[in-house]
This record gives C-alpha cells, structure tokens and sequence, in this order.
C-alpha cells in the first residue's frame, strides 16, 4: 500500500488539477523531446520558470489526469477499466513528482508501487490489443518522468541513474532553470544526458490565442483590432509576462471583478486592478 506521504502527493500534485489545458507550441515542443527520449532510451532534462506549464505538459504526456486516480484506488474492476489498460499501453509512461523532504527510502517505495500497478495495466492492454503477445516478456514501462528533481539530492539522483542504467527505460527530469548546472557538478549522470528542453513562456501569437480562450470562458469575445481589448492584452502581458499559471490567476480575479462590478468589457482598468 502506498504511504501516507505518496497519498499526499497525489491529492495535491496531480497535472490535472487546473482545468482548462490548452496545446500550444511549447507543449507541442514538449512532445516531441519526450517521445525522442522514450524512443532513443536516453536521459532528457526539461527546464522553465515556475508556472509556464512544464506538469502540465508532462502530466498530459503521460495520460496521468486519467491514469492516476484508476492507479492509486486498486480493487475489484469492471469491463469498462478496459479502456484504462488500452490507454496505459499507449503511455508507456510513469509520471513521478517527489514529496519535499522525502528520503531515498520513500522515493523507491513510491516507485515500486507505480511501477507495478503501471506494469500490470500495460500488460493488460497489451494483451487486449493482441493476445498473442506474451505481455510479461515486454518491458511494459518506457519513459519515467521526475517533476520537481530540483528536490533530489546526490543519492536519490545516483539512484535514478542506477535504474536508469538497469532498467531500458528512457528517464526525465524537470526542474527550474539551473538544474542542468547543477547536474552538471555529476558526471557520471550528465553524460548519460541525450536532450535538454528549456520550457519558455507564452508570447505572441499564441500569447493572443490563449488569452481568445480566457475571454471565451468568460462569455466574452477578443477584438486585438479594438483599442480596448488591445490595451487589455498588454497589460496581462506585462503583468504575466506570459506565465500559464499567472493568467490562470489573473483571470480568476478578473472574473471576480467583473462580476462585482457587473461589468461585460475587460478593460485595462481592470486588469490592473
């Protein structure tokens, strides 16, 4: 059974907890260095400031909003879990965030347990997809993603990269700018590294289209050729600086706002405010 320190991060950590989840071209970025790393078995590191949607990515890679839950509540299944194995076979992949503080004892317990609920479920859709195939001779798991590996210390990092060397898994870290510095000082786990991913903040284009998306869960429609709503774009661009979670925020409050004021128009008066 897992620990209560586990259970603590998959009630508090799990990718999906913010809804809304929009693919834009950083995560699209994102897929790509992931299925390079799955594909080629190598050691990738992904790196960002906080809140431009690094989990977010990572979580969605792994299918882990759907598989999580169905991994942590064991018990007696239904026909309908079919689709779950189906999914789990398409993933391949475990998606692992430490608990702050937690040691290497902790870290392998937390592995273990999702490496062989996950194990099972891909077998099982393997099987279902072909029952030819004998599921137990496949390495059912091919990618570990590590959010937060800023937590690891030199052991628990010496630990990822003797399973890594063990195990034909590709393996990924992420983290907060530095981390590749950092690992660095670690030779014998840096030149394992195949890619590095800087994860960057929305701009642009597609800074416009998501915020289109914001004013489009609001009831409302973006004009970037309105003086108004133009003045409104910069003014969350300069407060966001295009960060994913900081608009999520932002426009928490602004809902809020308008709704106080019952307004219908995002002004820059009320970005600001």
């Amino acid at each position: 059974m897992p620990t209560v320190a586990f259970d603590w991060i998959s009630t508090l950590r799990g990718p999906d907890r913010m809804p809304g989840f929009i693919a834009t071209r950083e995560h699209r970025r994102f897929v790509e260095f992931a299925t390079a790393v799955r594909r080629q078995r190598t050691i990738g590191l992904c790196f960002g400031p906080a809140g431009v949607g690094k989990t977010w990515s990572a979580g969605r890679y792994a299918q882990w909003h759907r598989l999580e839950s169905f991994l942590l509540e064991w018990g007696p299944r239904d026909p309908s879990d079919a689709r779950i194995h189906a999914l789990a076979a398409r993933s391949r992949t475990v998606f692992y965030t430490p608990a702050v503080g937690a040691g290497l004892k902790q870290m392998k317990e937390d592995l273990n347990f999702l490496a062989v609920r996950m194990g099972f479920c891909i077998s099982a859709g393997l099987a279902l997809k072909d029952p030819s195939v004998d599921a137990m001779c496949v390495t059912p798991i091919e990618l570990l993603i590590v959010d937060e590996a800023d937590r690891l210390n030199v052991t628990a990092l010496e630990y990822l990269r003797d399973l890594y060397d063990r195990a034909p898994i590709g393996l990924i870290l992420i983290g907060m700018p530095g981390i590749e510095k950092r690992l660095a000082r670690y030779a014998q786990l840096y030149s394992r590294v195949g890619f590095a991913h800087e994860y960057q903040p929305l701009q642009g284009q597609e800074l416009t289209f998501v915020l289109c998306r914001h004013w489009k869960k609001l009831g409302l429609a973006l004009d970037v050729d309105d003086f108004t709503d133009d003045r409104a774009i910069a003014a969350v661009a300069r407060i966001t600086g295009g960060n994913f979670r900081l608009l999520q925020r932002l426009f928490n409050q602004i809902e809020r706002i308008l709704a106080i004021n019952e307004m219908t128009t995002i002004t820059e008066d009320v970005v600001e405010t």
